[in-house]
C-alpha cells in the first residue's frame, strides 16, 4: 500500500534482525517489486533460531536465564508465557514482563563489542511494553512461517542482488544462518565482520553505505 501510495514501481528492501525476516517474506511474496535487498543481523525466525535466543544461549548466562524464566512464572515454554503476560490487563504485570524480557536480551548482547551498560528501572515505558509485546507475540508463533520457509524458497530471488551483513560475534543470532542464506540465494554476497556482534558497528555501517551507493549507481546508470 505504501509503495503504491508513493507511486514506486520497484524498490530496495532493507531490514535487520526481525526486520530481516520481514524483508525476506516481502521479497518472496513480491519479487517483481524488489530491485535489491540489503540485510543485516540475519534472522529468519526459524524454530532453532528462536529456541537458541530464548533457551540455548542460556549456557553462557545460566544465572540470568534463571531470572528470565522466573519472570515467566517458571513456564515450560518461556516465549509463549511472556506473550500471555504482555497481554495481561494489569499494567504492573505487563511492566514486569517487559523489563524481564529486556534484561535478558541485553544480557545476551552484553559480551559483544560496542555493548553499552544498561540500567534497568522499576518501570517500563509504553514503547518498551509494545516492543516486547510484538516480539513475544511473533516469536511465540515463529512468525507464522513454516520452518525453512524463507530459506527454502530463496531461489525465487535469483537475479535480485542481495547483500547480507553479519557480525561473527553475534551471540543472539549465530552466523550460520547468514551463511546458509547466502549459500542458498543465487548471486547474494555475504560480509561477515569478525569484530562485530548483533549491534551496528562502523565496519558494518561502512559496508552497507558502500553497498547502497553501488546499488544506487547501478540504478542511475
Amino acid at each position: 500500500m505504501l509503495r503504491e501510495h508513493l507511486s514506486i514501481n520497484r524498490w530496495l528492501v532493507r531490514g535487520g534482525s526481525w526486520g530481516c525476516t520481514l524483508a525476506m517474506a516481502y521479497a518472496l511474496k513480491h519479487p517483481d517489486r524488489v530491485s535489491e535487498s540489503a540485510l543485516s543481523a540475519i534472522l529468519l525466525t526459524r524454530r532453532r533460531e528462536i529456541d537458541w535466543l530464548y533457551g540455548g544461549v542460556s549456557r553462557f548466562f545460566p544465572e540470568e536465564y534463571e531470572r528470565f524464566v522466573a519472570g515467566a512464572d517458571e513456564a515450560a515454554s518461556v516465549v509463549p508465557a511472556y506473550a500471555r503476560l504482555l497481554g495481561d490487563p494489569d499494567l504492573a504485570v505487563r511492566e514486569r514482563a517487559a523489563l524481564a524480557w529486556a534484561r535478558w536480551e541485553e544480557t545476551v548482547l552484553s559480551l559483544e563489542p560496542n555493548a553499552k551498560p544498561t540500567s534497568f528501572s522499576t518501570r517500563a515505558d509504553d514503547d518498551l511494553i509494545e516492543f516486547v509485546r510484538i516480539c513475544s507475540h511473533y516469536y511465540a508463533n515463529y512468525g507464522w512461517l513454516a520452518d525453512d520457509e524463507l530459506i527454502g524458497n530463496v531461489g525465487r530471488l535469483a537475479g535480485i542482488p542481495g547483500a547480507l551483513v553479519h557480525g561473527r560475534l553475534d551471540l543472539s543470532c549465530p552466523v550460520e544462518t547468514a551463511y546458509e542464506l547466502a549459500s542458498a540465494w543465487p548471486g547474494a554476497e555475504l560480509f561477515v565482520c569478525d569484530e562485530s556482534g548483533h549491534r551496528p558497528s562502523e565496519a558494518k555501517r561502512e559496508y552497507l553505505r558502500a553497498t547502497l551507493a553501488r546499488f544506487a549507481d547501478k540504478t542511475i546508470n
